[in-house]
């Protein structure tokens, strides 16, 4: 079954990306397990943000108190491959816990979801709502 996703989030976070390049850009997805309804663009704390992506912790904190006290809840994370492909590259598959995350990963001009599971990383369809 296809993730739904807010056609305002694929095109806000196409732009982000496109904003963003030469360094990657990141940022939080919310909704449930199959639908995205909305985004968080954060700053890519990495010390080396043409090549890698970290999202702030503290961002992550606020979401999570947030999703606890019946905010929206984190269904995963997005960042881009600025000049790359939007497939997992070998350093997304080390930083990633096998937590069944959504991922997006972004390029200038394209989408693609992935869900990161204990044999590592999943493609997920999509369809745009």
């Amino acid at each position: 079954m296809a993730v739904e996703v807010a056609s305002a989030v694929v095109e806000a976070v196409i732009a982000h990306a496109r904003e963003a390049a030469p360094v990657e850009c990141c940022g939080l997805l919310f909704g449930n397990d199959q639908t995205i309804t909305s985004h968080q663009p954060t700053v890519n704390v990495h010390p080396a943000p043409q090549s890698r992506f970290e999202i702030d912790p503290q961002v992550l904190i606020d979401a999570h108190r947030a999703m606890r006290s019946g905010g929206p809840r984190l269904v995963g994370y997005y960042h881009s491959h600025p000049g790359g492909w939007p497939v997992p590259s070998a350093t997304d598959r080390g930083m990633a816990a096998a937590d069944d995350m959504i991922w997006a990963i972004v390029t200038a001009d394209e989408l693609r979801l992935w869900r990161a599971g204990p044999d590592g990383f999943s493609p997920l369809s999509y369809v745009a709502v």
